[in-house]
């Protein structure tokens, strides 16, 4: 689907929702959304606005790109993303931007909430003259980049759970969702740090002087990528710290069961001896003639096991 929205000379703002024979001269400001395009309707990239080829093969390609800026004659290109969470997954979107101007053209291969909820905003304001190109840019980065924390926070929820296994559930299981946690942390830093360097470059660019006028705006997102960043690592951090002490108290449990095992194991060598003898059956054995050789026996075995159980209990084993 293609939208188009445009201020014209007389300060009305009209929509479309298709660019084929529209007259763009006669719109002082426009901006047109490519929303998840056909074939046919992303040719309109090289066909109607001309493009460079380059610029729209990141935009078509169905590999995710990695942030970036490109600066062309009449305009630049910037690839974004965004993140959305799913089925206890952090999806990443490619969303890209072709800023002018006095025009900007959005392009993504999947819906953006971030482009409708800015579009939405754009149709319904009643001072039209804040509408140009560099605002809209501004507010869909804005938005991205907020929704990034509430995904952070769920993150963060879990590891608090995790942590406390409230739940009491098994070790095994709990060092499964921490590594997926883990894998989603990961995730998310793989898009949140190239979106960081993308913003200190336009911030920093000398080409951008739009952007450099209206630094306060952009620098703002900047920040909140700075913090998203810190979270991330933090949060990484935190995951690693509990990893090792799961860990730890895992080692330490077997550890306790090993030296039960060598403790019972050390008193019952020794009655397993005596057993071991006078269960020979020797013919000459004088000892199995005694009346009282099974009771002597016992009692020996008796005296043995509680005196190595009092010289380990002693020695703190127990």
């Amino acid at each position: 689907m293609i939208r188009f929205i445009g201020i014209t000379e007389e300060h009305r703002l009209e929509k479309q929702f298709s660019i084929e024979n529209l007259n763009f001269k006669k719109y002082k400001r426009f901006w047109v959304d490519f929303d998840a395009p056909t074939e046919e309707e992303a040719k309109c990239l090289a066909d109607i606005f001309h493009f460079h080829p380059l610029a729209i093969e990141d935009c078509i390609n169905k590999v995710l790109q990695r942030p970036k800026l490109d600066y062309y004659d009449d305009h630049t290109f910037f690839i974004t993303h965004t993140v959305r969470e799913e089925d206890k997954e952090i999806l990443k979107d490619e969303l890209d931007f072709f800023v002018g101007e006095n025009f900007i053209v959005t392009f993504h291969l999947h819906s953006s909430k971030e482009v409708s909820q800015v579009w939405d905003q754009i149709v319904n304001q009643e001072n039209v003259d804040q509408f140009g190109s560099l605002h809209v840019f501004y507010k869909i980065l804005d938005k991205s980049v907020d929704n990034y924390f509430p995904i952070i926070n769920s993150i963060e929820d879990k590891l608090d759970e995790i942590e406390e296994n409230t739940y009491n559930k098994p070790m095994n299981n709990l060092l499964n969702e921490l590594f997926k946690t883990r894998y989603l942390l990961l995730n998310l830093m793989h898009t949140v740090n190239p979106m960081r360097d993308l913003l200190y470059r336009m911030l920093n660019s000398h080409r951008l002087s739009d952007i450099i006028n209206r630094k306060e705006y952009f620098s703002d997102i900047y920040d909140h990528l700075l913090k998203l960043s810190d979270l991330v690592m933090s949060n990484r951090e935190i995951t690693a710290d509990i990893r090792e002490n799961y860990l730890s108290i895992n080692s330490h449990q077997t550890n306790n069961v090993m030296k039960f095992l060598t403790i019972m194991t050390s008193i019952f060598a020794p009655l397993t001896l005596i057993a071991g003898i006078y269960g020979m059956n020797f013919k000459h054995m004088p000892e199995l003639s005694w009346e009282y050789g099974y009771g002597y026996a016992l009692i020996l075995m008796g005296i043995i096991g509680l005196s190595m159980f009092l010289l380990f209990k002693k020695k703190g084993w127990f």
